[in-house]
């Protein structure tokens, strides 16, 4: 069967510009995932939460950690433990509350998240930072920005 070539019909540009970045969005990342499974068996949502921990040189509250990826409470939650199980991550007490659930990487997550961040570079490459230029990048850096200073993102 011939596949019917469908659009968008007549939007707004203020529209076309939202469904562009969900389209961007959804695209880019589904194909980041599927090379970070492929390659390290990795998801994204692992992935997400090993470039938060990356980042930090002192282990981070499971709060902090929930409150800054794109996931939920429960999903950091079920997240830190399959991380943990593949010695990805500890995680210890904060020495002033014993309640309080502390995350790190471990020097094998590190060098996990090393290698999937290059798979990851790999799987734009082609079809993001081959296609955009510098002024690009800085004009979605500055959408960004202005998206975040509102709440929205």
């Amino acid at each position: 069967m011939p596949r019917t070539d469908i659009t968008l019909g007549d939007l707004a540009a203020r529209d076309h510009a939202f469904y562009g970045l969900v389209w961007a969005g959804t695209t880019l990342t589904a194909r980041v995932d599927r090379a970070l499974t492929r390659a390290h068996d990795i998801s994204l949502s692992w992935f997400e939460v090993m470039l938060w921990l990356q980042g930090q040189t002192e282990p981070v509250a499971a709060s902090d950690l929930g409150a800054r990826t794109l996931l939920s409470r429960s999903q950091v939650s079920r997240v830190v433990d399959s991380l943990q199980a593949r010695g990805l991550v500890e995680r210890s007490t904060a020495p002033h509350d014993a309640r309080s659930v502390r995350i790190a990487l471990t020097p094998e997550g590190r060098a996990a998240f090393a290698a999937a961040d290059a798979t990851r570079r790999e799987a734009l490459a082609e079809v993001f930072d081959d296609l955009l230029d510098d002024a690009d990048i800085t004009a979605l850096e500055n959408v960004w920005a202005k998206l975040k200073r509102t709440g929205a993102a």
